[in-house]
């Protein structure tokens, strides 16, 4: 599926050292792919470097499990509205071989019933983060930290938040789905209401 982006900032040119890199990270990683914000961050090569080398360093974290982390940002996606981060979520799932059933149901979680309570409480907390202003409560981090620990639960806010600053960065440069999904064998479901295709 061609992107459907719209570039609010003109698109880049991927050039120098740092198009080089990003062609060879491109075809390790995505097919060969090139991910549309590349285009956008080529712009400002010191956020570019600033930004991919944190966003590897989140994907090294490993006191909360896998699973849970992608609901989380996922959910923290859904709920800005950027359809490039539930379509490449989506993808980094399926290339990690979490549980694609579950994954693709994450946009309409409330009405699914594949999910455990605390995968409910996690989404939830996403979302409650997410809102403007953020609707967390004290018994929300009691709960989740009863189960999960401090450390997992610092580390669910920190992607959350890191979740955050992508979706609406890419949201307010017009970043959109740009079929990087479409390896996966099932679309993301929809919400209710929503049109049953992928974003």
């Amino acid at each position: 599926m061609p992107s459907t982006s719209k570039f609010r900032i003109p698109k880049a040119a991927i050039k120098g050292v740092h198009g080089a890199a990003m062609r060879i990270a491109a075809k390790k990683m995505f097919g060969g792919q090139i991910p549309d914000v590349a285009y956008v961050l080529m712009h400002h090569k010191p956020i570019l470097r600033a930004s991919s080398s944190f966003g590897m360093k989140v994907q090294q974290w490993k006191e909360l499990d896998a699973d849970l982390t992608s609901y989380a940002l996922m959910a923290s996606a859904g709920s800005i509205g950027c359809s490039w981060c539930l379509d490449f979520g989506y993808f980094m799932a399926h290339n990690d071989g979490l549980d694609l059933a579950k994954v693709r149901e994450v946009p309409r979680w409330r009405e699914s019933d594949v999910f455990t309570p605390l995968e409910g409480e996690v989404m939830e907390y996403a979302e409650a983060m997410t809102a403007t202003p953020p609707t967390v409560t004290d018994e929300m981090v009691h709960s989740l930290v009863s189960q999960l620990g401090p450390a997992a639960v610092v580390e669910l806010t920190q992607v959350i938040a890191f979740e955050n600053m992508t979706s609406r960065f890419n949201s307010a440069v017009g970043l959109a789905s740009q079929g990087f999904s479409d390896v996966c064998e099932l679309p993301l479901a929809q919400p209710t209401g929503a049109a049953d295709t992928a974003p």
